[in-house]
């Protein structure tokens, strides 16, 4: 780093120094400058305590802890010539301590440092409250669940640390690297310089990217185990209605399974009845899924050419979908409905049984006519 002097056109360099060899300290003068001056970590922070060890059964403390904008709490470690090989390990610590941390908690830790440093101008609340620009703090959560941030401050950071820092933004840890540099021009010109380490800013928005990424693939995952328990719930209980009931399509199957929909044999291979149950809808249908796509086409216009009389017998008009795109064909029968609400599943299965039954019904006869026909080759 140089200085410069325009009007002689020259340029002075500006020797980066250490720390120690000046004798500042991290708890006397870098813990103390950042704590007056968090912009310098290029972010909106509060700095609500300093030496920080209101934890149960322990004796540790950290250096700094903050509330950023969305009011997550920020441990701040700080290093000063070297980061140390421990300092990962001990931030995590110090996170999982302040996780607990409830907002009248916060609010009393806040008032204690407010005290020490003999600013009385605002209350802890209304400071709180002014920083995070809202009327009342019940408007607001503070240190919500797995949102504390880590920030680490230090002059030189480790391989290890830096590993490791890079694999907890990897698994969704919001953490930030500060290397800090200290510059001297003669014998009392001091400059301190902040460049954020890890991530790096190219990174940051990918970085965010990948972890909203992340959180709609865990609660994608979390939706579709709800749905499984809750279709492997229904299919028990219609199950065991369908046994005690005339129709007799589902009396050998006894395992339930975790999709929407339950089938059973028609009597024509690859031709099954079934069942369908889904969060807006329930069906019941014939799906014309054997291996050759010219068999089930031929199947589904047998049946069609006989669409008034099927329609007849079940009682109300099907859905008749030939899907020339596709392989398979299939006739069914929907009515809407909120399938996941489960006072209502046992007009739900009551619906099942007697649509299945007429279907069977309407379908069975002529399905194993064509079946037939399709087998001795027509």
């Amino acid at each position: 780093m140089y200085t410069v002097n325009i009007k002689d056109k020259r340029i002075l360099p500006i020797r980066k120094v250490a720390f120690s060899s000046l004798g500042l300290t991290e708890r006397n003068d870098l813990q103390e400058w950042l704590a007056h001056s968090p912009s310098a970590l290029g972010q909106d922070l509060l700095i609500i305590q300093k030496e920080f060890d209101g934890f149960d059964e322990t004796r540790e403390r950290l250096d700094l802890l903050a509330l950023d904008k969305k009011g997550n709490l920020v441990v701040i470690e700080n290093k000063l010539d070297d980061s140390g090989r421990d300092v990962i390990w001990q931030a995590i610590k110090y996170a999982s301590y302040c996780a607990t941390l409830t907002k009248p908690q916060i609010l009393d830790i806040y008032a204690a440092y407010l005290k020490k440093i003999g600013n009385d101008s605002l209350t802890a609340k209304d400071s709180i409250c002014e920083f995070l620009e809202v009327e009342d703090l019940a408007e607001v959560q503070l240190n919500r669940t797995n949102s504390q941030r880590l920030i680490f401050v230090a002059a030189n950071f480790r391989k290890e640390v830096t590993s490791s820092a890079i694999w907890l933004l990897n698994q969704g840890i919001d953490i930030q690297c500060f290397e800090v540099s200290l510059y001297q021009r003669g014998e009392e010109d001091l400059f301190f310089d902040v460049d954020q380490l890890i991530p790096t800013p190219s990174t940051e928005d990918l970085l965010i990217s990948m972890k909203k990424k992340r959180s709609e693939e865990e609660d994608t995952e979390h939706e579709k185990a709800d749905r499984e328990r809750i279709r492997e719930a229904y299919w028990s209980r219609a199950l065991t209605a369908f046994k005690e009931s005339s129709c007799d399509l589902f009396n050998g199957r006894e395992k339930t399974g975790k999709d929407h929909w339950l089938s059973a044999g028609s009597g024509v291979g690859g031709c099954p009845f079934s069942l369908v149950f889904m969060k807006s809808s329930l069906r019941v249908e014939l799906s014309l899924a054997r291996q050759d796509k010219d068999e089930n086409k031929a199947i589904f216009d047998q049946l069609f050419n006989q669409k008034e009389t099927i329609e007849a017998e079940f009682g109300e008009p099907l859905e008749w979908m030939r899907l020339d795109e596709k392989q398979m064909s299939r006739i069914s029968f929907t009515v809407p409905a909120n399938g996941y609400d489960e006072t209502q599943w046992p007009k739900f299965i009551s619906w099942h049984i007697e649509y299945m039954s007429k279907l069977e019904k309407a379908l069975r006869r002529p399905l194993l006519k064509a079946g037939d026909l399709i087998k001795h080759g027509m």
